[in-house]
Parts: C-alpha cells; structure tokens; sequence
C-alpha cells in the first residue's frame, strides 16, 4: 500500500472511530443515564422517550453538516472539513461531559444537552463523507475494502464507547456513576481528539481534488439536486433501512432486552460482541463487493435483514443469553454488515469529483435520519401499548423498499473517481 492510502485509510478509519466513540457514547448514555440525569422530573417510560428524542436530535442535524462540510469540503478540500469536523465532535463532546443536571439547573440542562447533540450531529454530518473520500480518492484497487474502513470505524466506536461507559461503571459503582461518574467517558474525548488530530494533519489532500482544482466552481449542493436527482433518492433509500437495522440492533435493543429480562451489563457485553464481529463483517463484506459488485452484497443483506427483523425479538424474550448473542451477532456481524459494509464505496461512487463530497454526505446523512428515528418510534410504540411484531414490520417494509432502491441502481465498482469533463453527469 501506498505511504498516503496508508495514511489516508488510517486517518479515515481513526476519525470515524473518534467521532462514533463521541456520536454513539451519547446514543449508549441515553438509554443508561440521561433519562434519569436530564429528565428526572419525567415519568420513566416518557422520560425515556425524551432522552431518545435527544438522541434522535443528532441525526436530524447530520444532512446540516453534510450539507455544510460538502460544500466547503467540494470547493476548499477533503482536509481542511476534515480537521474542522473531528475538532467540532471533540469539543462538543467535552462540553457534555461538565454540563450540569437537571437537579442542578432544572430546564437549562436538557436545552443545553439538545444544543450540544445539535452540534455532534453537524459535526458527525461532515466528517464522514471527507473521511470517505479520503480513502476512495487515494485508491487505486480494492476501493471498498479501503473505503470501508470509515464504515468500520463506527462500531469500532462502539466497542469503544460501550467498553468506556460500563468500565466506568463498573470502577465507580451505581450511584457514582450517576451522579458524576458517567461523566469520564466524554471528558476523555480531549485525549481522542488530540491523537486523531495528529494522524489526520499527516494526510495529503486526494488526488482527485487536486486534479479537479482547475474545475469552474459551482454550488455543489444545487448540482447534485439538478445532476443526480433519481441517484439520491434510491441512494437514501437503501441507506435509510440500513440506519434503521443499525439503531434497532444497538440503541433500542439496549432498553428493550433490559425490560425483557436481561442484565443491562449482559445486555453492554453482547453488544460489545457484536459490534467487534461487525468491524470485520463490514471489511469483509466491502473487500466482497470489490469482486461482486457493491449491489448483490447490499441486497443479500437487506433481504436477509428483513427476515431476521422477525427473528430478533423472540430470541430476546426469551432470555437466554446465548440467544441474545446470537441474536445480535448475527443482526449486526453480519446481516447489517454486508447492508452497510459496502455504502461507503458505493456512495462515493455515485458522483463527479467536483460535487461528490456533498453528493455522498447528503445521500449517507438523510439516509442516517432512520437511526434516529427509529428508536423514538419504537419507543413511542411500546408506550402506546404496541407489540414487537409492529416493530419486526416497521424494520422488514424499510428493508423491502431499500432492496427496490437497490435493483433500481446501476453497479458502480468499474467507475474511474478521477474528474470527468464538467458536461459528463455520468
């Protein structure tokens, strides 16, 4: 491998795994601690209903960023969002970490958590695309192995956020860890922003940018709505029901398996399993659709996503822990894996070099608007009175109709990510 695809994969794998650490830290602390920190005047189930619309506030703001950073990202370059995007995230994050309580500030504090998951939300909008391009704009083979170390760096996040949240936990006790101890896991952001930092300033604008500097400067974001129309619809469609696999498998299965039955700590640990099966689930699967072809991998993940959505809560509710590793291992190691593994190339794939920053970012980010969504609805189903076989439904029909999304795309693994002349919409 080549020093700068070096670099650029490594510097694309570590920023997603900071900004999801920072991103989806917050998803985790929603369901454990906010409901209780931020809306302690609440009653429980709605409490964390609210705590979940917090959380859903994130993903509402991505398209901003992705939006924001895309245009900036297609007119000044992939490095400079990419260094303003992970120092937003860090900040941010800090910020959650001294914000006081309810208890402490009544109303303030759930406005300023909502403003500061505003904020993450912008900054995670921004940074994947450029971290996507950094990678895909570098190689020159195996484009979605190497693009989907960005993809990976989510549930690596994961792991690492779970692990940090429960360790914490774990050191301090219950009762510390509400009223102080949760605390940590996001001050600790300062230590990851510096480290990605470092790498990330090591990193050479891509050459495809470079190649495409000469370009007459446009408004990107018009372009890709005049130019690409029909491709970002069915490229949010098939993004969309992986979102909502992704935020079913993780944040709302954290809640529901503990009102099932099961241990909140068993629950983490599963979760941390899982998450680490899907890192290699998502490589393997893009280093797939380098041979196969980016739309037979995602749609065999859809499709069998759609059966598994009726399989998955049976087997927690019957509160075994083997079933609920199962369960999750297979949901998010690999029926999730193969659906989401292979976006990454995919989307980059999918525009010119002059509008493609905020072409991808645009298309992953209202697609990432299920992952939010889809906790606040279930939870609201649960509140209403509805069953699990509503919520098995809900996640199937978003499955069938990104498969639909899928067939209707044209394979994009042979495209050339070098600038084409300004008249080839391609």
């Amino acid at each position: 491998m080549a020093t700068q695809l070096r670099r650029a994969v490594t510097s694309s794998y570590l920023g997603s795994v900071i900004e999801y650490y920072d991103f989806l830290l917050y998803g985790t602390a929603s369901a454990v601690v906010f409901n209780k920190v931020f809306f302690a005047n609440l009653d429980p189930l709605l409490a964390t209903v609210a705590s979940f619309g917090t959380f859903a506030t994130g993903y509402l703001a991505r398209p901003i960023g992705g939006i924001l950073f895309g245009h900036f990202g297609d007119l000044l370059g992939r490095k400079r969002m990419l260094v303003l995007s992970m120092t937003l995230m860090g900040l941010a994050s800090f910020l959650i970490g001294v914000l006081p309580t309810y208890a402490q500030v009544g109303g303030v504090a759930p406005v300023g958590l909502i403003l500061l998951r505003v904020i993450q939300g912008i900054a995670v909008g921004g940074e994947w695309g450029g971290a996507v391009l950094m990678s895909a704009e570098h190689a020159k083979s195996r484009r979605g192995l190497w693009a989907g170390f960005t993809n990976a760096g989510a549930p690596t996040g994961m792991v690492l956020s779970t692990a940090v949240l429960t360790g914490t936990s774990a050191a301090v006790g219950e009762q510390a860890f509400l009223d102080w101890g949760w605390r940590i896991p996001f001050l600790l952001s300062l230590v990851l922003l510096a480290i990605g930092l470092f790498v990330r300033l090591k990193v050479e604008e891509t050459p495809a940018f470079q190649a495409a500097r000469t370009e007459r400067r446009r408004i990107p974001v018009l372009e890709v709505l005049r130019e690409h129309p029909k491709t970002l619809l069915l490229g949010v469609g098939v993004g969309f029901a992986a979102f909502v696999a992704q935020s079913t498998l993780t944040t709302f299965v954290i809640s529901y398996a503990v009102q099932a039955g099961h241990t909140r700590q068993g629950v983490l640990n599963v979760l941390t399993i899982s998450s680490v099966c899907a890192v290699f689930g998502i490589l393997g699967f893009s280093a797939m659709s380098d041979r196969f072809g980016r739309r037979p991998i995602v749609l065999a993940g859809t499709v069998s996503m759609a059966v598994w959505a009726f399989v998955l809560f049976p087997m927690i509710d019957a509160r075994s822990a083997g079933l609920l590793v199962l369960a999750l291992v297979v949901g998010q190691g690999i029926l999730h894996a193969a659906m989401y593994g292979p976006l990454a190339a995919l989307y980059s794939e999918m525009f010119t070099t002059r509008n493609r920053y905020t072409g991808a970012s645009l298309v992953y980010q209202i697609g990432g608007l299920g992952a939010g969504i889809a906790p606040l609805l279930f939870a609201e189903v649960q509140r209403a009175g509805g069953g699990t076989l509503a919520i098995s439904g809900t996640v199937a029909a978003f499955c069938l109709l990104a498969a639909g999304c899928v067939l209707a795309l044209t394979e994009t693994s042979d495209r050339d990510l070098m600038p084409r002349p300004v008249g080839d919409a391609r």
